[in-house]
């Protein structure tokens, strides 16, 4: 029996949906148009397949160490399956990232089983079509044929990667594959688009273990071999699994169209294309979200807290507060606590150049959201200024943060719902509604809910700086030591 060993992409940062997409919350931990979030809904397309009639290992997630709370936590509907959760101490594009999910399903089993590899950004209309196509892609790829996924172009976008291919369809409907593009210009995407021979490239994948490890080994030897290393230093921990991390920091980055699949075509390699006529779209851009959404008569699409006069054309998101717009046409509105976007639809893809804008001038803005989760819960900051700041503190029932001291700050807490229990020092005390505690500057404290349901705090900081990296954890139930 064929054995299927599924894997998800999850390390993206998803710049390109900022605001609601930031650094420590990407675009695939978001939920769009009310559904679950997309990378749940990469999850579920391939629990839906493994009830097919082939044999599959755990699902292997692909993601960033500072996002494994995030991971675990969406995972959470779903904890009735196994998952490996394989964590990547750096971004070293998606080359690397698929030579370690294969080393892991090589070593899991000596069945050299089949890669299905898929983004976790992705939305996909069409679920039993999509499942046909990766059935006869699996089927190929059991023939030793690399399999990449093309759906037929739209418009002449630049955005994306291209894939030519044969003009005759041959067994399991695919296609050979003559050539790779990767996000041509204007001009060059015009023709391709004009020629209906070329096909956008879907990023999803499926290619056996072995002749994945064969081609990146002898197109890129240099990212196996020090992937190879990083992998053997490797550490587990429940369902995480973390390789060497100053060697995997190392590794040269490199996608896998760029390291693998542009040298294929005419060697022993062989690359088939099967078409995915199933409503795909990356989400990349607010333009795609919009394109894929419900619209009012009007032609809008609202979300949130919302007043439309003389507003055609547009998508308009508010997260904390009303949004009114007059005689708009064309526009992305984005709202968020702490970042408005204002955007001519015809420019979706300029954001990039806003948010290198931030970067430059490290504004938090580009990394996390006013509110930020946390394994325990999340804290919103409400208000701050020179010398102090106010957060607003969820902590989960049972939940605790860590043990912790503050070099340069000092805390009141003010419980407004639920129950506190506090260490402060040498102390243990419980706090209740409408109590308050103390927090000295440098003074060992942990708060915890013993409660079964959440706990809230307004927490106000004081001190000669409040930021986010003055603390030292002395124990954490979350093995963290930052963040």
């Amino acid at each position: 029996m064929i054995k299927i060993s599924p894997v998800i992409l999850c390390g993206g940062s998803g710049t390109r949906l900022w605001p609601l997409s930031r650094a420590n919350f990407p675009k695939q931990f978001l939920a769009i148009e009310g559904k679950p979030t997309l990378f749940q809904q990469a999850v579920e397309r391939l629990l839906r397949l493994s009830k097919s009639d082939f044999s599959f290992e755990p699902i292997s997630i692909l993601g960033n160490e500072k996002h494994r709370f995030l991971i675990k936590e969406q995972l959470i509907p779903f904890e009735n399956n196994t998952f490996q959760i394989l964590l990547e101490p750096s971004s070293r594009n998606t080359a690397p990232a698929i030579t370690f999910a294969a080393l892991q399903a090589q070593d899991r089993s000596a069945f050299d089983s089949i890669l299905v590899i898929t983004p976790s950004d992705h939305n996909i209309s069409n679920i039993d079509k999509f499942l046909d196509a990766i059935t006869n892609a699996i089927h190929l790829a059991d023939q030793e044929h690399i399999v990449v996924f093309g759906t037929e172009p739209e418009k002449p976008e630049t955005a994306y990667g291209y894939i030519k291919k044969s003009n005759s369809m041959g067994d399991f409907n695919g296609f050979d594959v003559i050539e790779f593009v990767e996000k041509p210009e204007k001009l060059l995407a015009n023709s391709y688009f004009k020629s209906q021979s070329y096909y956008w490239n879907s990023g999803i994948f499926v290619i056996k273990v072995s002749v994945w490890l064969r081609a990146i080994q002898k197109f890129r030897p240099d990212i196996f071999k020090a992937t190879s290393l990083a992998f053997q230093g490797k550490a587990k921990d429940g369902s995480f699994i973390r390789p060497d991390k100053e060697l995997f920091n190392i590794i040269p980055a490199d996608s896998i169209d760029f390291a693998v699949m542009e040298h294929c075509v005419g060697t022993e390699f062989s690359v088939k294309l099967v078409e995915l006529d199933v409503g795909w779209n990356d989400l990349g851009t607010w333009n795609s979200v919009f394109n894929i959404s419900q619209k009012d008569q009007h032609q809008n699409v609202l979300s949130g807290d919302v007043i439309t006069k003389s507003t055609s054309n547009s998508l308009v998101h508010s997260t904390s507060r009303l949004v009114a717009t007059v005689g708009i046409d064309n526009l992305i509105v984005i709202e968020t606590p702490d970042a408005v976007l204002v955007l001519n639809r015809d420019k979706d893809l300029d954001i990039k150049h806003i948010v290198s804008q931030l970067e430059q001038l490290k504004r938090e803005e580009t990394i996390t959201h006013r509110k930020v989760n946390r394994p325990w819960g999340w804290y919103d900051t409400i208000d701050m200024g020179g010398r102090f700041k106010v957060k607003r503190i969820q902590v989960n029932p049972g939940a605790s943060l860590s043990l912790q001291k503050h070099e340069k700050r000092a805390e009141h807490w003010i419980v407004v719902k639920g129950l506190a229990n506090v260490v402060c020092g040498q102390k243990t005390f419980t706090i209740k509604e409408n109590e308050s505690t103390f927090i000295p500057l440098g003074e060992l404290h942990q708060l915890s809910n013993p409660a079964d349901i959440p706990l809230e705090i307004i927490e106000i900081q004081s001190g000669s700086y409040v930021g986010e990296d003055d603390i030292v954890r002395l124990k954490d139930d979350y093995d963290r030591r930052e963040g």
